[in-house]
């Protein structure tokens, strides 16, 4: 008696817990939706990247350097449909961002380049990361892009600085005296 009457408490049990209430999970849908409409209204707002060069040694880099270009054609592009496409944009910059460490004109090829362009890929990954997760962090990903934008000021101020340090006139006897000071033309101790 006591199995057959913990059997059908069972039965009922299980009966009355897979109910679905239609009328809950639309509701729950519905929220959904709303709160994704809004991330997504968020960042398209603040999608807004700076491409243009602010000075002649950016303009000049863009014709010679065609992953810089590249890149900063990707970054002018701003999607406008869905999340997916900010997210399929994400991973389209962070390859390109990767890209930037290949083939950099030799006046540039210095580490004060190289070393703002791997925080700019660093960035740009962080981007597209945060961009995919389930839960899209709307603030972080608007704080990303305005980092980015500072990181290309960054390259861009940099390049005008090779480009001055370039243009100063060398005096007489420097170029042997850099020559002398260089460790590896030193006589090595036997």
């Amino acid at each position: 008696m006591k199995l057959q009457l913990s059997s059908l408490f069972l039965v009922l049990l299980m009966l009355l817990s897979c109910q679905e209430n239609k009328d809950l999970r639309l509701l729950e849908n519905a929220k959904d939706a709303k709160k994704k409409e809004i991330i997504f209204n968020n960042i398209n707002k603040g999608w807004n990247f700076n491409t243009n060069p602010s000075n002649l040694a950016s303009q000049g880099l863009a014709t010679m350097w065609e992953e810089w270009r590249v890149f900063l054609t990707e970054l002018s592009q701003k999607p406008k449909s869905t999340i997916g496409a900010f997210q399929q944009k994400a991973k389209t910059l962070s390859k390109k961002a990767v890209n930037l460490k290949n083939n950099i004109p030799v006046a540039y090829d210095k580490p004060e380049i190289k070393s703002r362009i791997s925080v700019l890929i660093a960035k740009v990954n962080a981007l597209d990361l945060f961009i995919n997760l389930n839960e899209i962090p709307d603030q972080k990903v608007i704080a990303l892009v305005s980092e980015i934008n500072t990181e290309l000021r960054s390259i861009q101020s940099q390049l005008d600085e090779i480009i001055r340090k370039n243009a100063i006139p060398r005096e007489e006897g420097e170029s042997d005296l850099i020559q002398m000071l260089d460790p590896s033309r030193a006589i090595p101790n036997q």
